[in-house]
């Protein structure tokens, strides 16, 4: 059986140096909230950006999310959408849930 690969299908370096970029990415900031070298605020601010930083990693090399293709626009756009639905649900779902609680609270 010959199978064929989709260009845009990661290799194995490729999954190596996203495996290996979520792994720094995961110990910088264990080691900054082990260390409790900087204030609080500043320290959630770091792990913030870092998280940011770690899900573009993950989007490009473990979904192949990209921008260099027609495809590659259409399912970041779907992707980007379907992030922005269940953002709304979760958020406004807690709105209510709290909104509720605080009118039980009467």
């Amino acid at each position: 059986m010959d199978h064929e690969h989709n260009a845009d299908h990661g290799s194995y370096k490729s999954y190596l140096v996203g495996f290996v970029l979520a792994v720094i990415l995961t110990v910088i900031p264990f080691y900054l909230v082990m260390n409790l070298s900087m204030s609080k605020v500043a320290t959630l601010y770091t792990i913030f950006a870092f998280a940011v930083v770690q899900i573009v990693v993950h989007l490009k090399y473990f979904l192949h999310l990209n921008f260099t293709t027609e495809t590659g626009r259409l399912n970041t756009i779907s992707f980007l959408f379907s992030a922005l639905i269940i953002g709304l649900v979760v958020g406004l779902s807690l709105w209510i849930i709290y909104s509720a609680n605080d009118l039980m609270m009467f």
